[in-house]
C-alpha cells in the first residue's frame, strides 16, 4: 500500500474536523481498491488506477468534500452546496454506508470507455450571394481559394458579407474578401497564430 507524502500533509494540514473524514475516505480507498495510486492534482488528494483518476477528497474551511471524477456516470450529481457530490461532510458520521460499494463503482467506471457525446448536425452553409458569386467568377485564384477552404472558413466569409446591412457595407466586404481570398488568407487571419 503506497502513501504519497504530500497526501500526508494535506491531511495533517487540513482543519481538525476534516481529518478524519480524509483519513476514513482514504481508508476505505485503499481497502476497496489495493492496487490505488495516490497523487495530489488540483492541489487535492487524488485517488487512481492504472493512470485512470476514481476520486479525488477536499477539506475547506467548515466542510469536507468526496468527488468521483465520472460521477454522472454512477448517478451521482455534485450537490449545490459543495464542491462534491455527497454534499458538505462535517464529520465521519457524514459519509454514505454504501461508500466502499460506491468506491468499487467508481473504480469500474473508470475502466469503462467514456461515452461519446452524439454530435449535433452541422450547421447549414450560408447562401452565397450573387453579387459575391459574380466577384469570385472574375477571381479565379481567390475562387479556387475559397473552394479549398473547409466549411467553417468559407461559412465565415458567407456571413460576414450576408451581415451587411446596406449595399455599400457589403460591396466593401465582397471586395476586401476578394482581396484576401486571393492572397490564401481566412476570413480572419488577422488573429491567426504565426
Amino acid at each position: 500500500m503506497s502513501r504519497e507524502p504530500r497526501v500526508d500533509a494535506y491531511i495533517a494540514k487540513a482543519p481538525p474536523f476534516a481529518r478524519p473524514i480524509l483519513e476514513k475516505v482514504r481508508e476505505r480507498v485503499h481497502a476497496v481498491m489495493p492496487d490505488v495510486e495516490e497523487a495530489m492534482k488540483w492541489s487535492h488528494p487524488t485517488y487512481c488506477r492504472n493512470g485512470k483518476i476514481v476520486l479525488g477528497t477536499a477539506a475547506f474551511k467548515e466542510h469536507a468534500a468526496i468527488n468521483f471524477w465520472r460521477g454522472a456516470e454512477l448517478g451521482l450529481s455534485r450537490s449545490g452546496e459543495a464542491m462534491g457530490q455527497l454534499g458538505r461532510l462535517t464529520s465521519v458520521d457524514d459519509l454514505p454506508k454504501e461508500l466502499d460499494a460506491m468506491i468499487a463503482r467508481a473504480a469500474e467506471v473508470s475502466y469503462a470507455p467514456v461515452a461519446a457525446k452524439p454530435k449535433r448536425p452541422p450547421k447549414p452553409m450560408p447562401e452565397l450571394h450573387p453579387d459575391f458569386s459574380a466577384a469570385l467568377e472574375k477571381a479565379p485564384k481567390a475562387k479556387a481559394t475559397m473552394d479549398g477552404f473547409p466549411p467553417s472558413c468559407r461559412r465565415e466569409y458567407l456571413e460576414w458579407i450576408a451581415e451587411a446591412k446596406q449595399d455599400s457595407t457589403r460591396e466593401k466586404r465582397i471586395a476586401t474578401s476578394i482581396e484576401w481570398l486571393a492572397d490564401g488568407k481566412r476570413r480572419n487571419w488577422k488573429y491567426e497564430s504565426c
